[in-house]
């Protein structure tokens, strides 16, 4: 496989774009702490794996053979994002600093990675951005072609998890210091909860390539 630095590219600047991803890292962050914003980036990376294995088995191509199957995912995906930010909006004020060992039960790290992973298993866009990346690098060179899918799809999930990491951590540092401003924990809330609002509003309106 050559051109490897050209994958690396292509992936952070998808990585870096603003998305529900990234929103839903930085509001678990901010809302419950660092733990199960880690715990949700853990399910975003085995969507991510999902996806990629997904896309190895074509299933990018069973979406142009039934379209329905791809509407279906879509829906589905706006439908859970419209319940987070809605959910999101509803919250009340951040608990006091003492609570942060709450914020670590085994029960919010299991409903955190679940909540990761159908944010991004529900994502059509995801699956068909593997579909379409990870081909692209695919070299005729020996190389078993399974093989570099792995290895391309390993780096893909790796470097996310990585920026996802990343997100969860400075997420955690904002809850910190919104936990002193009250009003700024309003405005937090109201500008994640409308994001994944808009970004559910969004995805009802994607359409395959």
């Amino acid at each position: 496989m050559t051109n490897l630095w050209l994958f690396f590219l292509a992936l952070a600047v998808v990585l870096l774009l603003p998305g529900p991803d990234m929103i839903l890292l930085l509001q678990t962050g901010a809302r419950q702490g660092r733990g199960p914003a880690l715990a949700t980036a853990i399910g975003l990376g085995v969507a991510r794996a999902c996806h990629v294995a997904l896309a190895a088995l074509g299933l990018a191509a069973l979406f142009k053979a039934a379209p329905w199957t791809f509407e279906v995912v879509r829906l589905a995906g706006a439908a859970y994002l419209l319940w987070i930010g809605l959910h999101c909006l509803r919250s009340t004020l951040l608990p006091p600093l003492n609570a942060e060992a709450v914020s670590n039960s085994h029960r919010q790290w299991r409903t955190a990675i679940r909540r990761g992973l159908l944010t991004n298993l529900l994502n059509p866009k995801a699956l068909l951005f593997c579909s379409v990346l990870l081909p692209q690098f695919i070299v005729n060179d020996g190389t078993p072609v399974l093989s570099q899918f792995a290895v391309l799809g390993g780096l893909l999930v790796g470097i996310g998890f990585m920026f996802d990491s990343a997100y969860a951590l400075a997420g955690a540092a904002l809850g910190r210091w919104l936990q002193h401003h009250p009003t700024a924990q309003r405005v937090q809330q109201w500008l994640f909860g409308s994001l994944l609002i808009g970004f559910a509003v969004r995805l009802t309106f994607v359409q395959q390539a």
